[in-house]
């Protein structure tokens, strides 16, 4: 099993200057630690409650914070988990998607969902259609993706994406191409969307083991009504871990190993008191080698 580690929290010890130089401190000694992956939010406004967090709390945006990362790292790969598609116009969110694979050196994940988050959306102008909208147009979104990384240049119309002549050059680097994660949970839509577009999914802990299992049961399902393999979808799991609280080596090893047994081979984990490093230490030295055989 690999271990990847979301940051989705910059109120970090000494403000707004130390951002910079805590996130490359952070990154550089994960990787070194034998993180698998890098991942923030695509998110304006904190999630409420996260952490204690409210949502005027201090947010990076996505694309422009891995590209910080890109340059920071080596061996890590590197994703939104996961891009709201309402924000970004599709084609343009592609050539930036292929922007960060390049100057990563192939190592970026095109993460994509529904979005949710409205009460963000509309404090920052953005229209929140209704969820049944916002599908249609994440699965143009897909097929955008598809059509565009098989050539070199793509014309697409759809119901709400409309791209006479998109252009793939320079085409990413990744091998055919970044692979696309969709998020989200739900058994009928979501995980149709995994079964027929994408390379990986990724599903919350926090949801429990039943919730998680029923989705894996679905995506199973679907994978077998469009003649996919079941295999070849990565799974990925979303998990807070927090080792100043109630946390242990031995305990997290325990859960990666219930994940692991699940069928999840990428465990993403969270971690409150990331800005104290110390949780780092303990990752590279008894947690990451041992899940590493699961």
């Amino acid at each position: 099993m690999y271990v990847g580690l979301q940051i989705p929290s910059f109120k970090c010890p000494g403000g707004t200057a130390a951002i910079r130089p805590l996130l490359k401190e952070v990154v550089t000694r994960a990787e070194e630690a034998g993180f698998y992956s890098f991942w923030v939010m695509d998110h304006f406004y904190q999630i409420q409650g996260l952490f204690g967090e409210t949502y005027t709390d201090p947010m990076m945006e996505c694309y422009t914070t891995l590209g910080y990362l890109a340059g920071l790292t080596e061996r890590a790969y590197l994703g939104v988990l996961v891009t709201g598609v309402i924000y970004r116009y599709p084609s343009i969110l592609l050539k930036t998607v292929n922007t960060l694979d390049i100057l990563s050196g192939g190592r970026a994940y095109f993460g994509i969902g529904a979005a949710w988050y409205e009460q963000e959306a509309r404090g920052f102008g953005v229209p929140f259609p209704a969820l049944a909208e916002r599908f249609e147009l994440l699965e143009e979104t897909l097929k955008l993706a598809k059509a565009l990384w098989a050539s070199d240049q793509t014309a697409f119309e759809g119901k709400h994406v409309v791209a006479p002549a998109v252009t793939n050059n320079p085409r990413p680097l990744s091998q055919p191409h970044p692979r696309v994660m969709v998020g989200g949970s739900g058994p009928k839509k979501t995980m149709r969307l995994v079964a027929q577009y994408a390379d990986a999914c990724n599903i919350s802990e926090r949801f429990g083991r039943e919730r998680m299992q029923q989705t894996l049961d679905a995506l199973k399902g679907h994978c077998e009504s469009v003649g996919r393999d079941y295999a070849t979808v990565e799974k990925t799991s979303l998990s807070t871990v927090h080792l100043s609280g109630g946390d242990t080596a031995a305990s997290v090893r325990a859960r990666l190993k219930d994940l692991a047994a699940m069928g999840f081979t990428h465990a993403i984990v969270n971690l409150p008191d990331l800005y104290e490093l110390r949780p780092l230490e303990v990752f590279a030295k008894e947690i990451i080698p041992a899940v590493a055989e699961f």
